[in-house]
């Protein structure tokens, strides 16, 4: 049994269909925040998101396979997560149920509690009821390349969640200490997934917990062979300046004809992954678990490194007629930095990347020329500010 935590999400709906595809036995613990959340923003997918529940009848027609469904809020109903646990006996739990945007995390008081609340208590519940239950379950989280800031240091390579370090003793000896890279996060939301770490260090070392942390990059593309089966089935697809990932979004403001807006210089570089190569990734942590009493496995769950000119280049190179619009950043950074990340560890147990190229940007252009007119042109440029 695999427990989906976020799993009517952008991330846990394909996931989900993609694990019970593979004959997992999977559930789903949400409670549907997100979309209130689009209702809060006035904004929405530009696909139909069918309800949960014709969701996964339309997923059992098509397929003749079930997945379970439980509304529940991780980050406030322990006990009845405690419950679930027990009643399921998951041997993996895929953690997803977190507020996922930097920009809404940082759109006012409200929403920054909220992003710090939800995400930290949530973590913390999923924590204490593995112990509750079963601390051989296999604890798979969901986290961000965020956590690593950037830029911090130029022109090195980024490593698998940890670094090695001298440190001298008092007569002035070195010695080498590998500890957790350096955080440098740069919003509230970021915040968070630096925490979400810390917790993951302690339970793996006091509890003998397992768990993988997967540092993801931004995922781009529209959704997977399973949600492309039925119209009932398909995912996500965000444009908005607070939820819509940045490739997603630049290619619906060339659909749109709306000049690509480019946040300050557009020398930030950023790391990538397709949607489907992401959920190749989760598959492939879920298969490789750390042992009992290892420390915490981290994965950089990325495929390529851009900066937002050379993506605009690109875009403009396959679709020479799109023009670009300087925004000022409504974000508080560096107005440029490299990036270079290391995805070993996923590469040598066996993913193909699917790396950003004009063929692939077509099948995004096309996927949203068709869904269009649900474009709201008000949610396009920034929402939401740093400063």
């Amino acid at each position: 049994m695999i427990i989906i935590v976020g799993g009517d999400g952008f991330v846990g709906w394909p996931l989900a269909l993609r694990l019970s595809a593979e004959c997992h036995d999977v559930h789903i613990v949400d409670n549907l925040s997100r979309r209130r959340i689009d209702l809060e923003l006035n904004s929405s997918s530009i696909t139909n998101i069918a309800s949960i529940e014709q969701r996964l009848e339309t997923w059992q027609r098509t397929t003749n396979k079930t997945i379970g469904f439980t509304n529940l809020d991780v980050s406030t109903e322990f006990e009845q997560l405690v419950s679930l646990f027990k009643t399921l006996k998951p041997t993996t739990i895929i953690h997803l149920g977190e507020q996922r945007s930097a920009p809404y995390s940082m759109k006012n008081s409200q929403t920054r509690r909220y992003t710090v609340r939800n995400n930290l208590n949530g973590t913390h519940n999923v924590l204490n009821a593995i112990l509750e239950t079963d601390r051989t379950i296999h604890l798979v989280h969901m986290g961000t390349m965020g956590v690593y800031g950037y830029g911090v240091v130029p022109d090195t390579v980024v490593p698998e969640g940890y670094i090695e370090v001298d440190i001298k003793n008092q007569k002035g000896v070195k010695s080498p200490v590998e500890i957790l890279h350096p955080t440098y996060p740069g919003s509230v939301y970021h915040m968070t997934k630096t925490q979400d770490a810390l917790f993951f260090q302690y339970y793996a070392k006091n509890y003998k917990m397992r768990i993988t942390d997967l540092h993801q990059g931004i995922i781009w593309g529209t959704g997977t062979k399973e949600t492309a089966l039925h119209p009932d089935l398909v995912n996500r697809f965000d444009y908005d300046s607070d939820y819509g990932t940045v490739l997603n979004r630049f290619m619906m403001e060339a659909v749109y004809d709306h000049p690509l807006t480019i946040y300050g210089t557009g020398q930030q570089t950023r790391a990538f992954i397709h949607i489907e190569n992401s959920m190749d990734c989760v598959e492939i942590a879920i298969k490789n678990p750390p042992n009992v009493g290892e420390r915490v496995k981290i994965f950089n769950q990325v495929t390529e490194t851009r900066s937002l000119l050379s993506l605009v280049e690109l875009i403009q190179s396959t679709f020479p007629y799109v023009k670009t619009q300087s925004v000022k950043n409504p974000r508080n950074e560096l107005v440029a930095n490299s990036l270079i990340a290391s995805n070993k560890q996923f590469l040598d147990l066996g993913l193909q990347p699917i790396f950003i190229t004009g063929d692939e940007l077509q099948k995004l252009y096309d996927f949203i020329q068709a869904h269009k007119s649900k474009i709201n042109e008000g949610n396009i440029l920034p929402l939401s500010f740093w400063n």
